[in-house]
């Protein structure tokens, strides 16, 4: 059962280790997109921390498919893990059933938390299952992924996705 924020149809998979630490997260058994203002809502009562995922993911999401907002910013603040978007922020294990979804797994520890050993080093920070469409990427900060790496992030999405 996939847990989390987004949408069940969702293209672009992202998985963290951690959830918001307020207390509808924690307790969170499903995925479900997010309400208008519930991004803004988190980062309010959590802080910097999730600030700097979600500004990170808006900004990979915005390069892969912007849906009309003029800038990254919009995007996180009118469409992220909104109902119909095509990305989801999940808190489970991945599931590889759906064969055109792109899944990133934020961070190498979280990756080897959920028994990913066996992949293929792209480069330093990233590494890449072609056959199951899987990246690890660096977790969602600004220190581990700069904007450079979200650039490359952002190639290798897009190699993988056939764009």
């Amino acid at each position: 059962m996939e847990i989390g924020l987004g949408t069940p149809s969702a293209k672009y998979r992202i998985y963290i280790g951690n959830r918001p630490p307020l207390p509808e997260y924690q307790a969170l058994d499903q995925l479900r997109p997010v309400l208008p203002g519930e991004v803004a809502h988190i980062v309010e009562q959590t802080g910097n921390h999730w600030r700097k995922i979600f500004n990170l993911f808006a900004k990979l999401m915005f390069e892969l498919n912007a849906e009309g907002h003029s800038t990254w910013q919009a995007f996180r603040d009118n469409r992220l893990l909104q109902s119909g978007a095509d990305h989801a922020l999940l808190f489970s294990q991945p599931g590889f059933s759906q064969p055109d979804t792109i899944h990133i797994v934020s961070g190498k520890s979280h990756a080897l938390a959920l028994g990913f050993e066996q992949l293929s080093e792209l480069k330093q920070d990233f590494a890449v299952d072609k056959s199951r469409k899987l990246i690890v990427s660096p977790y969602f900060d600004y220190r581990q992924l700069s904007n450079q790496k979200l650039a490359e992030l952002v190639g290798v999405v897009k190699k993988l996705d056939g764009l």
